[in-house]
């Protein structure tokens, strides 16, 4: 992008492929609100870039109303530094499809119950770590063989999920899985998904059944900045060169410290808070927001 458009307005296509018509129409409205460049496509019908100067409040403005209504993620980021070095990632409904606590919950039959409490704890209505202590005491007496069935039966990876990964690590990123998960599932999908490294909460059990309790300390909220933090200094990079990617309540700090922090179909309260959201496509729109091209992007 040319050095006198410090900003682009970044579009990736959800559902649908985006045609030149509807490009068109969007560069309108940035046109009509800035000084901007002609369409640049990062992916025929799948990503546009859109170089502008001035205002990016003005840009959000102007495309706010179509961003649902055209099932498109439509975002501002700035063109210095985009590609970043370090990839920070939740994992249950951001990297994989499921909550695995929920699908643990229904092997036990009680996933309403447990899945009531997830729900609200992701919205921020309640205490990570206290919500977290409850979910699993509901799940005491659980044979430890449910877990692999879980894993097994119930989690997938989301599209674009390796992709992501491949992609950024061929380009020389680093990328760590951190969940408040647990990391019985952190270490599988960690490797299914070709993520360095994983952090997880820690399920305690007596060797066949699962007793009620987590080890401690929880990793939650602060334990997620940490380790975008302690990844930061550990690979001398700065927040700038972060992206950092989730759903959750307990996401936040991460995502508002990264350079590039990214709601992924996500709680209100995080849509709401971060630079960035991907609410209609795939993985790979972490990707396009980093301006990478079709050609990039490692799909084996």
């Amino acid at each position: 992008m040319a050095p006198q458009f410090p900003f682009v307005l970044n579009a990736i296509a959800g559902a649908h492929s985006i045609t030149d018509e509807t490009a068109g129409a969007i560069a309108t409205r940035v046109r009509a609100a800035v000084e901007a460049a002609e369409i640049h496509w990062l992916a025929p019908g799948k990503a546009f870039d859109i170089g502008f100067r001035g205002d990016p409040d003005s840009v959000r403005a102007a495309v706010r109303d179509i961003r649902d209504d055209w099932l498109l993620d439509l975002n501002v980021v700035p063109v210095a530094n985009r590609r970043k070095q370090l990839l920070i990632a939740d994992m249950d409904s951001t990297i994989i499809c499921c909550e695995c606590i929920d699908e643990l919950a229904d092997m036990a039959g009680i996933k309403p119950k447990v899945a009531a409490i997830t729900e609200r704890a992701m919205r921020g209505e309640i205490d990570f770590p206290a919500a977290l202590r409850q979910r699993v005491g509901l799940l005491k007496g659980l044979p430890l063989k449910e877990l692999g069935r879980v894993y097994a039966e119930r989690v997938r990876l989301n599209p674009g999920a390796r992709a992501l990964t491949g992609t950024m690590r061929a380009h020389g990123a680093h990328t760590l899985l951190v969940s408040g998960g647990f990391e019985f599932f952190t270490a599988r999908v960690a490797a299914a998904a070709g993520f360095e490294a994983n952090q997880g909460n820690r399920l305690l059990d007596d060797g066949e059944r699962l007793t009620g309790q987590v080890g401690e300390p929880i990793l939650g909220r602060e334990a997620k900045l940490r380790a975008l933090e302690d990844a930061v200094g550990r690979f001398g990079l700065r927040y700038d060169d972060a992206i950092a990617v989730g759903d959750g309540a307990n996401d936040l700090d991460m995502i508002r410290r990264a350079g590039l922090g990214v709601a992924y179909h996500a709680k209100p309260v995080v849509a709401a808070a971060a630079g960035c959201s991907i609410g209609h496509g795939d993985l790979t729109g972490l990707l396009y927001l980093q301006g990478y091209r079709t050609g990039d992007i490692v799909t084996a």
